[in-house]
């Protein structure tokens, strides 16, 4: 079948919305966020509330388009909120990473294939790095290369520091099980390697929505991680939870900043958003009933 749809002028968008169910308390302001915000985008926020079986997808619960431009809204804010509790995550995972496997293979530890589960996962990813590395703008990387000439390319501290945090899960991942992978899990509570790697993936995962300002609200995730059987501290009492759903990623989250940042406000600013947006179901973001009981959320 060809696609067949026409552009919308933004009066056409509002009169489809209007025949389509959606209410509206100011069709001037709406006009400006339509503006703004793609239609296209907005759908994502809409679609919950219509019966997306038939054709023309018509509202199937009282609701307005400021209401919709709130989800919108607290979307935004939680991303930020996310985005910035990754940083944090993100940076202590290179950190013990480097740090643990330069103490033991010397400042090139990520360029020696020995170290590696997978030759050809460790060619592939380290092609990636080095491109990287030749696209970065670091002053550190300038440095390195003005001044060294072996080896070619810069210690891990500096070319682990410009990698994306998915190559970087991607490295660890195929890194041999031994004492380093051990201690870098035990550092954030967890038993086994096995389960980090798991958390990287979706911590990588989730940090390229965010970068590209997808949807967190109600979204399911593709990359999801797995629950820790024997973890070192308190983590869900309730672990029967959907992983695919936003819930089960921020509890990950949580349980590693309360070890790498203890005293941050990550539970409170989630708690305070949740409750700003009154259209937000925390229950279809995976939320269980009594969630900000568990000890890892008080």
């Amino acid at each position: 079948m060809n696609f067949s749809k026409p552009p919308l002028p933004i009066p056409a968008q509002i009169s489809l919305l209007k025949q389509r169910g959606l209410l509206f308390k100011d069709e001037h302001k709406a006009s400006h966020y339509l503006s703004n915000i793609s239609y296209y985008r907005l759908r994502a926020y809409t679609y919950p509330f219509q019966d997306n079986t038939k054709q023309d997808h018509p509202f199937i619960k009282t609701i307005y388009f400021e209401d919709i431009i709130d989800l919108y809204v607290f979307d935004r804010k939680l991303r930020l909120l996310v985005f910035d509790a990754l940083e944090k995550i993100e940076i202590s995972l290179r950190t013990k990473i480097i740090y643990y496997f330069a103490l033991n293979y010397g400042s090139h530890w990520h360029e020696n294939i020995a170290l590696y589960k997978k030759q050809h996962r460790f060619i592939n990813d380290m092609n990636k790095l080095y491109d990287e590395i030749s696209r970065s703008s670091e002053t550190f990387i300038k440095h390195y290369k003005q001044t060294y000439t072996q080896p070619v390319n810069p210690p891990a501290w500096m070319s682990l520091e410009v990698s994306s945090m998915g190559l970087l899960s991607k490295l660890f991942e195929n890194l041999k099980m031994g004492p380093e992978k051990k201690k870098i899990a035990l550092e954030f509570g967890l038993a086994h390697p096995i389960v980090l790697e798991s958390w990287m993936h979706s911590f990588a995962h989730l940090r390229n929505i965010c970068a590209h300002h997808g949807r967190l609200w109600n979204r399911r995730l593709t990359t999801t991680p797995q629950l820790p059987n024997n973890p070192i501290y308190t983590f869900l009492n309730n672990t029967s939870i959907h992983t695919n759903k936003i819930y089960g990623i921020l509890s990950c989250m949580t349980y590693m900043l309360h070890i790498i940042s203890p005293g941050n406000t990550f539970n409170q600013r989630l708690k305070d958003l949740l409750v700003s947006c009154t259209h937000t179901e925390e229950k279809e973001m995976g939320f269980v009933s009594n969630w900000r009981s568990e000890p890892i959320w008080r």
